[in-house]
C-alpha cells in the first residue's frame, strides 16, 4: 500500500482509508474480517462519523452506533491502537429538522461519546462533517483547544468545506486543519474539471461548484483531500460501473484493468490517487475481498495519456 505524508508531523499513512459507514448490521466476526483484510492490504486509516448507523434498526435512532460496533468487535490492544489512525466526524444533527451544530458543547460532547463507543482514549483526527451556516470560529477554536489539551484529539480537519470556509475557521483555530473530505469520483469530479475548463464560456465543466479552487487551495495549505464515494456516479444514484450509462468509461476501465492485472475498481481508485495532490480514497465496502481488490489501485501509477483518457471517457471536456 502506497503511503503518503499526513498532518503536521508528516506521518506516513495509507493512501486508502477503510470507511466504516456500513458496518451497522455486520456481526463481530464480519467486522473483524473487514479490519483484518484492511490491515493485510496495508490500510492503517479508518473513517467514522457520529451519525453512521443512525438509521440501522438496531441503533433505533441512536448516534455513534457504527463506532460502537467497531470498538466492541475489535477490542484493540494499546499496541494495535497505536498502529492505526481513527478518524471521526461530527456536526450533523438529524431529527424533525436536520441541522448542523458546530457549537463548543456539541463538538466536545460528541467527541466524548465517540471515544466511549470506539473504546479508545484519543482520536487521531476529528472532522467537522458539514459547513454550519451559524458557525462561530472562536467557539470551534475553544472546542478544539479543549480537546487537544485534554489529549482527546490529536489533529483536526473538515469535510465538504470550501476554501473560504476553511480560511474563516483559521481566523480563530490555531491547529493545522489536516484534511478536507469531499465527494470525488471519475464522473463526479468538479474539483478537477473546473480547473481544466477555467474561463470557457458554455462549458458545464467550467462551472464552479466548490467555492473556487478547492483542490489548489488544499495543496497550498497542506491539507490532505479525502475522496468519499469514489465509485458513485455523482448527484444521481448509481455507480460509475453502470455499463448502460457509461459504456465508454467501462470499456476503458476493463482494458486498463486487464493491462495492469487488477480490477476495474482498482483502476478507478488509481485515477484518484494518481493526482499529485496525493488524495486519499475512502472505500466504504464491507466486503473484505472487494476492499483488497480496490485498494490495490493505490499502487498503480497511470500514465498521463491513460489518466486523461479516463477523464474524457467519464464525460469530461479536455479543451
Amino acid at each position: 500500500m502506497r503511503k503518503i505524508p499526513f498532518g503536521p508531523g508528516a506521518r506516513p499513512v495509507s493512501q486508502v482509508i477503510s470507511g466504516q459507514m456500513r458496518i451497522a448490521d455486520k456481526s463481530d466476526s464480519e467486522i473483524r474480517a473487514l479490519y483484518d483484510s484492511a490491515r493485510s492490504a496495508g490500510i492503517d486509516f479508518f473513517d467514522h462519523a457520529d451519525l453512521y448507523g443512525f438509521n440501522s434498526p438496531a441503533a433505533a435512532g441512536a448516534y455513534h452506533y457504527c463506532e460502537q460496533r467497531f470498538g466492541s468487535a475489535l477490542g484493540l490492544s494499546s499496541a494495535d491502537r497505536e498502529e492505526i489512525l481513527l478518524q471521526t466526524k461530527t456536526s450533523i444533527v438529524i431529527g424533525e429538522t436536520t441541522y448542523y451544530d458546530s457549537s463548543y458543547e456539541h463538538i466536545v460532547a460528541s467527541v466524548d461519546r465517540s471515544l466511549a463507543a470506539l473504546k479508545t482514549d484519543y482520536l487521531d483526527v476529528l472532522l467537522l462533517h458539514r459547513p454550519d451556516a451559524l458557525l462561530e470560529p472562536e467557539e470551534v477554536a475553544r472546542a478544539f483547544d479543549a480537546l487537544e489539551s485534554a489529549g482527546k484529539v490529536r489533529s483536526f480537519g473538515v469535510s465538504n468545506y470550501t476554501p473560504r470556509q476553511i480560511e474563516l475557521l483559521k481566523t480563530a483555530v490555531t491547529q493545522p486543519l489536516v484534511a478536507n473530505q469531499m465527494q470525488l469520483s471519475l464522473t463526479h469530479a468538479p474539483v478537477i474539471a473546473q480547473g481544466i475548463n477555467a474561463n470557457i464560456a458554455g462549458a458545464s465543466d467550467s462551472v464552479v461548484l466548490d467555492g473556487g479552487g478547492l483542490l489548489d487551495h488544499a495543496r497550498l495549505a497542506g491539507i490532505t483531500l479525502q475522496a468519499w464515494s469514489p465509485f458513485q456516479a455523482g448527484g444521481e444514484a448509481g455507480l460509475i460501473f453502470d455499463r448502460n450509462r457509461f459504456p465508454s468509461l467501462n470499456t476503458l476501465l476493463d482494458s486498463l484493468a486487464a493491462q495492469y492485472s487488477v480490477s476495474p475498481e482498482a483502476i478507478a481508485v488509481s485515477w484518484i490517487t494518481r493526482h499529485p495532490a496525493e488524495i486519499q480514497v475512502v472505500l466504504g465496502t464491507t466486503s473484505p475481498d472487494r476492499l483488497k481488490s480496490a485498494a490495490a489501485g493505490a499502487d498503480i501509477r497511470l500514465t498521463r495519456p491513460e489518466w486523461y483518457a479516463l477523464f474524457k471517457a467519464a464525460g469530461h471536456r479536455v479543451p
